[in-house]
């Protein structure tokens, strides 16, 4: 982990005032002219690239986000920080990409399950705080646990509600959830009913923070749990789709079917996305009757690629063109369908090949607050992208991956390189002519391997809990 110096909210006003004249950073000069914009954030959990209608998807329902669409950009080259959920989550509020980030998998080595953000990591929620902007999550955090310093109340937002524990965040109609920094008890769900399918709830209290931020400048970050893996989905969305695809057999009696058995997978899957849809939707129309439309950026993605089930994943075309799924460095595990929209600012029904990425969002964010951004960030503004503006994208990205061991990929322009493990022979493909990767070409490009070589070494400092010579160690989930 590299040195972070921790930034109080008056650190950073007195750096702003510093910094406001000539001397503004180039992600600062980067700021559209008039009042800051209100900035909401929505990310889906484990969507894959064709899910939706704006990227292909034509047997589920997304009307709420085909008119975000018409109504702003589409990014066919936006990534996930990483290629499972709490390193994305990591990489999204630190600007940081896997090499240097605090968390960079699930789970820590042995002794260690969850690993927390720390007090000196700066997050996007601290750096918009110092810029008067009233903070709130809603849904998954994933970076910390009750009491430790990386729950969202102490990492800069005002106000949180949701699951910090991504394995409990697999259950929709939990008997608990966190408010702040108190694990409240859902009443309707008690005994094992089914009343309160939580990311209803989280819709209900991002309506709530917009109600009452209304005067801006605020940040939302809308962090959703569907569709990811456990198949549910309450009776009155799933009706829309029983039915109407042909189902994979149920597991046999005594075969293995897991968490995700069920009767209609392939319903219950198109019921979730579109129930998804449906609750941005309610969060757009809501900014529609406060007026906030043309004061608020949105952006829409997901967490990574879509898991690997073929029966279902494959059916729905989930990884659209791309090889891999979720868990994986190829493109089909850190693609991710990205939607902005801000009108008469973010071109309307346009579509963009700028590559960028989660690490790309806070320096973003800060550029829009027209506040300079933290130092030992591995992203850039990309403001002048958004607004439809000519925007550099000859850069490096890098990632890592830490299951069994540890696999790394890294892109330059359009040439990408993966290497499974330390000890496996280095992969190239040309995205731009081969985004599926089905053709490696590292024989005839020897001077792109020795660059990624030097790059997998170069492009990370070393984690205690992710080090590049040891396997992490998955804890057994927990149940509530």
């Amino acid at each position: 982990m590299r040195p972070r110096l921790r930034f109080s909210a008056s650190l950073l006003l007195s750096l702003c005032t510093l910094l406001a004249a000539p001397a503004l950073s180039a992600a600062s000069t980067a700021a559209p002219a008039g009042s800051p914009p209100n900035i909401v954030f929505i990310m889906a959990d484990d969507l894959g690239w064709g899910d939706i209608g704006p990227f292909g998807q034509r047997k589920i329902r997304t009307p709420h986000l085909d008119r975000m669409a018409s109504e702003g950009t589409c990014f066919d080259q936006y990534y996930a920080g990483a290629s499972v959920c709490s390193p994305t989550r990591s990489v999204l509020m630190t600007g940081q990409h896997t090499g240097h980030t605090r968390i960079r998998g699930n789970h820590g080595r042995a002794g260690v399950a969850r690993v927390p953000l720390k007090a000196e990591d700066v997050t996007v929620a601290e750096v918009l705080k110092s810029a008067g902007y009233a903070t709130a999550i809603a849904g998954k955090w994933g970076l910390g646990e009750p009491g430790n310093e990386g729950i969202p109340n102490r990492q800069g937002f005002d106000h949180w509600f949701g699951y910090l524990n991504n394995d409990l965040a697999e259950f929709y109609y939990p008997e608990k959830i966190w408010r702040n920094e108190e694990e409240i008890t859902l009443a309707g769900n008690l005994g094992g009913r089914r009343g309160q399918y939580s990311n209803d709830l989280m819709t209900e209290e991002a309506l709530a923070f917009l109600e009452r931020s209304r005067s801006g400048p605020f940040f939302l970050y809308l962090a959703y749990t569907i569709p990811h893996s456990l198949l549910e989905v309450p009776d009155d969305s799933l009706a829309e789709y029983l039915g109407k695809f042909p189902e994979p057999p149920a597991p046999k009696p005594g075969e293995k079917g897991g968490k995700n058995a069920t009767a209609a997978p392939r319903a219950t899957f198109a019921a979730m996305v579109t129930r998804l849809d449906r609750e941005v939707g309610r969060v757009m129309a809501k900014l529609r009757e406060l007026s906030l439309d043309e004061r608020t950026i949105v952006f829409f993605c997901s967490d990574n690629g879509a898991p690997g089930r073929a029966n279902l994943y494959d059916f729905f075309g989930s990884h659209g063109v791309f090889r891999g799924h979720k868990g994986s460095l190829y493109e089909g595990g850190v693609r991710t369908p990205m939607i902005v929209r801000w009108p008469g600012r973010v071109p309307a029904g346009r579509r963009s090949d700028f590559p960028w990425g989660g690490w790309d969002f806070l320096p973003t964010a800060a550029a829009l607050a027209s506040i300079p951004a933290p130092p030992n960030l591995d992203g850039i503004s990309v403001v002048p992208a958004l607004l439809g503006q000519p925007a550099a994208s000859e850069r490096t990205f890098y990632w890592e991956h830490h299951a069994n061991t540890i696999s790394q990929a890294v892109r330059v322009g359009s040439l990408k390189a993966v290497r499974t493990s330390p000890d496996a022979s280095i992969e190239v493909y040309d995205l731009r002519a081969d985004p599926a990767e089905s053709r490696d070409l590292a024989a005839a490009q020897p001077a792109f391997v020795a660059r990624a070589t030097e790059l997998f070494r170069s492009a990370r400092t070393e984690s205690e809990h992710w080090p590049m010579t040891a396997a992490p160690t998955k804890k057994k989930k927990e149940r509530r």
